[in-house]
């Protein structure tokens, strides 16, 4: 796949969008426009730039070791049909699916698979509020019932990370933007997990699941914070006014 291809045409413009990205509460952040802006993002940025060839994780790892993902495949942009469990889907029906994008990453050793995924929702920001809210009160991002599938991507090390194999977790239903942001990770042999953890759950210390002692709670938990962060700060640099 040739990585410097857009998602779609154009760059959303506009203080407001900047606002939202760098977490300003100045210039309008947290306001209807910047939220209506946040969701034309999975159109505007170029597939680097939002999952980006290698993310470092300084400190993301296991006692706070270094980590360092490599990007394996990217999933072409799509709707959601087929990409959640029944369950989970039926979760986030309330939000709507606008738009899903997805990427897989291996870790430094080819040991371990994550796809990381963001689901662009229709929903407004009360929906996003009451959705989270719920998803909070109910403990929804912690049920292996509802956990996101993977992208195992044909012809890549993560050609055999199926539904069985998910070993670790992490969603998070944003407020300030119409956007779900999560990751799932697991073992890249292809081995059946039966014991499948939260990440915050797999990387607690005292944690003895095959998904803690292998890092997968850290694997999952760092990409999904660092690739929000590259939307917020890629997005924030085209967008912020000339000095």
């Amino acid at each position: 796949m040739v990585t410097c291809v857009v998602l779609g045409l154009g760059l959303i413009g506009g203080a407001v969008t900047g606002s939202w990205l760098s977490g300003d509460s100045a210039d309008g952040a947290g306001t209807p426009d910047a939220f209506t802006a946040a969701g034309a993002l999975w159109h505007s940025i170029p597939v680097d730039e939002l999952f980006p060839p290698t993310v470092d994780g300084e400190g993301a790892g296991p006692g706070g070791a270094d980590r360092t993902w490599t990007r394996i495949a990217v999933a072409p942009d799509s709707g959601c049909k087929d990409a959640f469990d029944p369950l989970l889907s039926k979760a986030l029906a309330p939000a709507g699916c606008l738009r899903l994008l997805r990427a897989t990453y291996t870790d430094a050793t080819r040991s371990h698979v994550t796809t990381v995924g963001l689901l662009f929702t229709k929903a407004d920001s009360a929906a996003m509020g009451t959705l989270r809210t719920r998803f909070n009160a109910q403990g929804l991002d912690r049920r292996r019932d509802l956990m996101p599938r993977p992208y195992g991507a044909q012809g890549t090390l993560a050609a055999g990370f199926g539904d069985a194999q998910r070993a670790s977790w992490t969603l998070s239903v944003l407020t300030d933007a119409p956007v779900v942001v999560y990751a799932v990770s697991g073992f890249a042999d292809g081995r059946t997990v039966t014991e499948p953890q939260p990440a915050e759950d797999a990387m607690k210390a005292d944690a003895t699941t095959p998904a803690a002692q292998g890092g997968l709670g850290h694997d999952a938990q760092g990409l999904a914070d660092r690739i929000e962060r590259s939307l917020r700060k890629t997005v924030n640099s085209a967008t912020e006014k000339p000095s």
